[in-house]
């Protein structure tokens, strides 16, 4: 089943359910996907992956917000905005572990004669290429830099 579908079939069940928190959170990915049909037009198939951009992107504007909240000491809004994060969470695929992103660098630095820190843009490029969608950019760039400086 696609995700538009599993995504508007939980959208029926919140209504039903009541559930607030999980309903304007379904209601508001819901609107970014229709603003994505209306761009794109009447005729493009919404696929998976869009979807999984779409979710990424709301996550890190919660994130980014839930900081913005905290620092202003406003911790209540900034629980909401971290609760809107674990509703939309289960809908992203299964997240890499640090051990398996930090294979997947060593396997993309064999692909170099040597790797210096200068290297960095290179490797970044490479691993990203390998792990999109299943981790997270900044993780990435965490483990890289790691990796590059031992």
């Amino acid at each position: 089943m696609p995700l538009t579908q599993t995504i508007a079939k939980d959208l029926m069940q919140a209504m039903k359910d009541k559930s607030e928190p999980k309903l304007s959170t379904l209601r508001m990915l819901k609107s970014e996907l229709q603003k994505l049909q209306a761009d794109k037009g009447k005729s493009f198939e919404i696929s998976d992956d869009d979807v999984y951009t779409i979710i990424r992107r709301l996550i890190k504007q919660r994130k980014d917000s839930a900081e913005q909240y905290k620092a202003g000491g406003a911790d209540d809004r900034a629980e909401a905005e971290l609760s809107e994060i674990k509703i939309l969470e289960p809908y992203l695929p299964k997240q890499l572990s640090d051990e398996e992103i930090d294979a997947i660098i060593s396997d993309a630095a064999k692909e170099f004669d040597s790797i210096s820190p200068k290297d960095m843009g290179k490797l970044m490029k490479l691993v990203m290429q390998k792990v999109k969608g299943l981790a997270d950019g900044s993780k990435v760039k965490d483990h890289v830099n790691k990796f590059l400086n031992q």
